[in-house]
């Protein structure tokens, strides 16, 4: 019998990630992956599986899950409440899940996105070599609905007993010089360093879109060039835009810095009205 999960509910967003799809640019690919990694990659660990299984990316909550088996489950990411059947439990922990039972993912109180990881990964059927799912382009398989029924892998090792997520940093996010940074003057990065953005309401696994003063840039655009995850791209209205992982491969738009990698997390946990600051 093929191990499954069952959704019961979905909430507003779920997909599928795993590492996504790198070194496919060339080919017009894009990347796609779990947005918060360090938090997809503590959720594998927590139950045992190895770097590459893949993950459910829940935006906000809502998920509701039956297994057919008994298995390990792991939820972490954004804090927010879990229940196993009518118990809470903690989230951060591998939790034993018996046949038959459900795993509850409440909302978010904190942050955005929420990992669940299964022990024996979501085994979809991959595609270009990953089990992610590109919401730009839509490689991969489709967002998980109720009624779905996921494959589960077969388990690959045991359960951590013991694992701390890493601190989760504060302060600014990190800023490098992107190609296009004389775009932005003689004042360079120090024209975005400091500045308190809001983040838009229509930011999604493309992109971060921050609201606020605009910034100056010299006038016109630029060649379509490749563009790496992280980029900050300064379009004509001086807003810029953070690209995460479902970005296209190229753009118009002069790339004027890019987000230090082990920050990104933080775009993707940052939540529609929440104050960033660039640094």
């Amino acid at each position: 019998m093929v191990r499954s999960l069952v959704v019961l509910e979905a909430g507003p967003s779920v997909t599928v990630q795993d590492l996504g799809r790198p070194g496919l640019a060339h080919l017009g690919v894009p990347r796609s992956g779990a947005l918060d990694a360090p938090a997809a990659a503590l959720a594998r660990r927590l139950v045992g599986d190895d770097a590459g299984s893949a993950v459910l990316e829940v935006l906000l909550g809502g998920l509701l899950l039956r297994t057919d088996h008994a298995t390990w489950v792991a939820v972490t990411g954004a804090p927010g409440p879990v229940h196993v059947d009518d118990r809470a439990v903690a989230a951060d922990q591998p939790v034993r899940l018996p046949a038959g039972s459900t795993l509850r993912v409440g909302y978010a109180v904190g942050g955005l996105r929420r990992y669940v990881a299964v022990a024996g990964g979501v085994a979809v059927a991959p595609v270009l070599g990953s089990r992610s799912t590109d919401t730009l382009s839509g490689t991969g398989p489709p967002a998980v609905r109720a009624g779905d029924r996921l494959p589960v892998g077969s388990t690959s090792g045991p359960p951590a007993p013991v694992d701390v997520p890493l601190p989760r940093a504060a302060g600014p996010l990190r800023l490098h010089p992107g190609p296009r940074v004389d775009h932005l003057g003689g004042r360079g990065l120090a024209a975005l360093r400091g500045t308190r953005w809001t983040v838009g309401a229509d930011s999604d696994r493309v992109g971060l879109r921050l609201e606020g003063s605009p910034v100056e840039r010299r006038a016109g655009e630029v060649a379509s060039e490749g563009v790496v995850l992280g980029a900050v791209q300064l379009p004509p209205s001086g807003l810029p835009v953070v690209f995460l992982a479902d970005h296209p491969v190229t753009g118009g738009y002069p790339v004027v810095a890019v987000v230090d990698p082990a920050d990104l997390w933080r775009c993707a946990q940052a939540a529609p009205g929440d104050v960033l600051v660039l640094g």
